[in-house]
C-alpha cells in the first residue's frame, strides 16, 4: 500500500503531511513510530493527518514520533494552513482549522502565516500539573537540585524555565527529567529561556514525545507570555529558535496571543506499508 505524503518544516521543526480525505491507512500511532526514523525511514518530529471537519473549513491531527496524540502544534499549524492554500483546496485568506485544542485560525500575510493561537490558560490543573492556582517561577525537585518553571497551556502543556546561557545549559539533561516529571499527568514540552532584552529572548525546546526539536511554535508562545507574566519582557517580542525566529505578540484586549512566521515545504513523496519497515 502506498501513501503519498509531503514533508514540510517551520523553522526545522519538521513535518509529514498526510491527506487522509483520499488515503487513510489507519493505525497512525504505529506508522509514525515507524516512518519518523531519520535512519531507517522519512524522519519527522510530528505527522501532520489532514480531515475534513465538521465544525471548522478542515482537521488537523498530530502525531508524534513516538506515535503518541498532540494537542497541538504552532509550526505544524502554519505548514497545515500553506499546504492548504498551495493546492487550492480553500478559497479565502482565513483558515479555521479543526484541532485537539479547539478551533485555530490561520491568515496569511504574504509568504508568512499569522496563527490566532488563543487564550493561555495558566491554572494548574488545567494545564494540566499536579497543583492548585498558577505555577509561576516554582521549583521542582530533579535529580540533582530544583528546577524552577513556570507553566503555561497553548492548548498544550509547557514548563518555561529561564536560564543565564541557553546555549550552555544542559538541555538534553534537564528536559527528559521535566517532561517525565510526576508534577505532570500527561508529560510537558519544556522550553529554556534566556532574556536578551526587553524585545528578544531565545529559546531551545525539549519537545514532549520528540526530544530537542529546532522550533517549536506554542513553545515560543508560552515562553513570550511566560516572559511579559514574571515582568521580564514586554508583550511583544522575537523568539529565537534554533531554526530561526517567530515573531510573537500577547495582545492586552483580547488577551489572545498571535504567532507569525514561515512554513517551508521540503518534498512529496509516497511510502509504502510493508512488515519490513523498521521499528524506532
Amino acid at each position: 500500500m502506498g501513501i503519498k505524503f509531503t514533508k514540510m518544516h517551520g523553522l526545522g521543526n519538521d513535518f509529514i503531511l498526510v491527506d487522509c480525505r483520499t488515503e487513510d491507512p489507519g493505525d497512525w500511532p504505529a506508522l509514525a513510530k515507524r516512518l519518523s526514523h531519520r535512519r531507517l525511514a522519512i524522519g519527522f518530529d510530528q505527522a501532520l493527518l489532514l480531515y475534513d471537519s465538521d465544525i471548522a473549513d478542515f482537521k488537523m491531527e498530530i502525531l508524534n514520533g513516538d506515535g503518541s496524540v498532540v494537542e497541538m502544534c504552532g509550526n505544524g499549524i502554519r505548514c497545515f494552513a500553506s499546504y492548504i492554500r498551495d493546492r487550492n483546496l480553500f478559497a479565502g485568506d482565513t483558515i479555521r482549522v479543526e484541532t485537539l485544542a479547539g478551533i485555530q485560525v490561520c491568515r496569511f500575510d504574504g509568504e508568512m502565516v499569522v496563527v490566532d493561537m488563543g487564550e493561555p490558560e495558566f491554572e494548574g490543573r488545567k494545564i494540566p500539573a499536579d497543583f492548585d492556582g498558577t505555577v509561576r517561577e516554582h521549583p521542582i525537585p530533579l535529580e540533582e537540585g530544583n528546577a524552577v518553571i513556570t507553566c503555561i497551556s497553548m492548548g498544550n502543556p509547557h514548563a518555561v524555565i529561564f536560564v543565564d546561557d541557553v546555549e550552555r545549559y544542559p538541555v538534553e539533561d534537564i528536559g527528559p527529567q521535566v517532561e517525565n516529571h510526576p508534577f505532570f499527568p500527561n508529560r510537558v514540552n519544556v522550553e529554556f529561556v534566556e532574556v536578551l532584552d526587553r524585545n528578544r529572548i531565545r529559546m531551545r525546546v525539549w519537545e514532549r514525545g520528540a526530544g530537542v526539536t529546532m522550533a517549536c511554535g506554542t513553545g515560543a508562545c508560552a515562553s513570550a507570555v511566560a516572559s511579559f507574566w514574571t515582568g521580564r519582557t514586554e508583550r511583544s517580542m522575537e523568539v529565537i529558535l534554533d531554526g530561526g525566529s517567530l515573531h510573537i505578540s500577547w495582545d492586552s484586549e483580547s488577551e489572545h496571543v498571535f504567532m507569525t512566521g514561515p512554513s517551508t515545504e521540503v518534498f512529496e513523496g509516497e511510502f509504502t506499508i510493508h512488515p519490513l519497515t523498521a521499528p524506532r
